[in-house]
């Protein structure tokens, strides 16, 4: 049974369907049920902590409801994250205590399956919780924290879920997740800025002479472009640490950590097409070309591996 069928409802098949829209894929045909199922209730767990996060619950106040949020308090992110992380301690809890939402209860069969531990969720959680308190970032090394809490755990599930974690990869794997993430702030810097967030650090913004105000325009000037370019660099710097990583292991492993690094590297090559001005709205990947950057990273892992 996947894990899709393993939920209820529209609202959390709706949080489901959005693994179409990443720049990577999250659970693709090849992979064996039993990986794609425990993938897509991990998935189901990370969309819809960050849908919390961001405000982008489905309309109605359906989650809240289910995790015990009181009405007048369906809006306060803090209070649903708080009840959120409250229900996912039930997951690692008794047999009897039932998570409430539907999405945790799909999530309980692979925590117990792959003996999963609490600290990777908790930590979504946390980077979810900070983003409610801290909205700007001093520094590169603030922001990389952040990213170790935003987007770390999810590579190192992937490796508990298929059995290949070791100290190597896990140190690969999060210089992969945190490139990721980098790239998914360069496409949504004019998303972000509409929530009062800014992701890319004031030391940067100085050094390229960049104002909030220059990230609000409807296109991007010079200095926002150079500003742009050089994080994508950095991501493509982290990025490498991928190939690596893929070369590492053998099978369809391969073929998915391939297609993350791969949709890291397209969706790069598109900023880059778009002459790194994100601005008018974040430039997308094709299908096709996430395939040819997967496929260059599996070529180049075989050469060096």
């Amino acid at each position: 049974m996947t894990a899709a069928r393993r939920t209820s409802g529209a609202p959390a098949r709706a949080t489901l369907d959005k693994a179409a829209d990443e720049n990577f894929p999250v659970a693709p045909f090849f992979l064996p049920r039993a990986w794609r199922d425990d993938l897509m209730a991990v998935y189901g767990f990370a969309r819809l902590v960050d849908d919390i996060g961001d405000g982008d619950l489905a309309p109605g106040g359906h989650d809240a409801r289910l995790l015990g949020v009181a009405p007048e308090k369906a809006d306060d992110r803090l209070a649903l994250l708080d009840a959120f992380e409250t229900d996912l301690l039930r997951v690692f809890g008794p047999a009897a205590e039932t998570p409430h939402h539907p999405l945790l209860r799909a999530l309980r069969p692979t925590v117990e399956g792959r003996a999963l531990t609490p600290e990777p969720f908790l930590g979504l959680v946390a980077a979810n919780r900070q983003d409610q308190l801290v909205r700007r970032y001093a520094t590169w090394d603030e922001l990389r924290d952040y990213c170790r809490l935003s987007a770390d755990p999810v590579g190192r599930l992937v490796l508990a879920i298929t059995g290949t974690a070791s100290p190597e990869r896990v140190r690969r794997s999060d210089a992969v997740c945190t490139a990721l993430q980098i790239v998914e702030h360069l496409q949504d810097v004019a998303e972000d800025l509409a929530r009062d967030r800014v992701y890319l650090p004031a030391e940067d913004l100085d050094r390229f002479r960049v104002t909030e105000a220059d990230l609000a325009a409807p296109t991007a000037n010079a200095s926002v472009r150079a500003l742009i370019a050089f994080e994508a660099d950095r991501a493509a710097r982290l990025l490498d640490e991928g190939t690596a990583l893929v070369g590492s292991v053998h099978g369809r492993l391969r073929l998915l950590l391939a297609g993350f690094v791969g949709g890291g590297r397209a969706a790069l090559a598109a900023i880059a097409a778009a002459g790194h001005d994100v601005l008018p709205g974040p430039p997308k990947a094709a299908r096709t070309d996430v395939l040819r950057a997967s496929a260059a990273v599996l070529r180049r892992a075989r050469r060096e591996g």
